[in-house]
This record gives structure tokens, sequence and C-alpha cells, in this order.
């Protein structure tokens, strides 16, 4: 029997250096730039300090990933708002409400 784990670890995520300036420029081409560059300007500027005080890139990582994500599934959100479903039935907040008194 081995000592070696039966498999691979996922490699940490570590993006191209150009990665931030490149997304900070799709950011600011999009349709949603007025609400959407200040917030990861905000988020960027807090995993910065972050990343001064802890020595670690991961926060500055992770708001990297969560913005390419956004930036990803900007299409799909706009295609589903755009159908016309309703779905704000989906979560009944007053049902939730009610059971909490």
């Amino acid at each position: 029997m081995s000592a070696q784990p039966d498999h691979t670890p996922a490699a940490p995520y570590v993006p191209a250096p150009g990665v931030p300036a490149e997304l900070h420029s799709q950011l600011r081409e999009s349709p949603r730039a007025d609400r959407w560059v200040p917030a990861f300007e905000r988020e960027w500027a807090a995993a910065l300090e972050e990343s001064r005080r802890s020595f670690s890139l991961a926060a500055l990582y992770e708001v990297l990933q969560t913005w390419q994500a956004r930036v990803a599934s900007a299409p799909a959100v706009d295609a589903f708002a755009a159908s016309g479903r309703d779905e704000s039935g989906f979560v009944d907040l007053e049902g939730i409400r009610e059971r909490r008194r």
C-alpha cells in the first residue's frame, strides 16, 4: 500500500499578470459599468490591503475569480431577465417571517 494520495489535488488559481487590467477594461466597456467598475475597484482595493497585511495574494485572486464569474454569467442573467419569467414567488419571504414569529 502506498502512502501517496490516490488523487491529484486541483491546482490553485493563479491568473496571468495582465488579467486584472484586462478584467478592469472589460468592466469599463460593460453596460453595467456605472455599478460594476466602482464595486470592482472597492473590492480590489480591500483585497490589496488584505494582501499587504497578510503577504498573501489569495484575496486578490478571489476578487478576480468572482468578477470573472460575474462577467461570464451576465449574458445568461440578461437572457433570463429578458425572458419575462417571474420568479419572484420562488422564495416565500412572508412565509418565512410568519414561521419565525
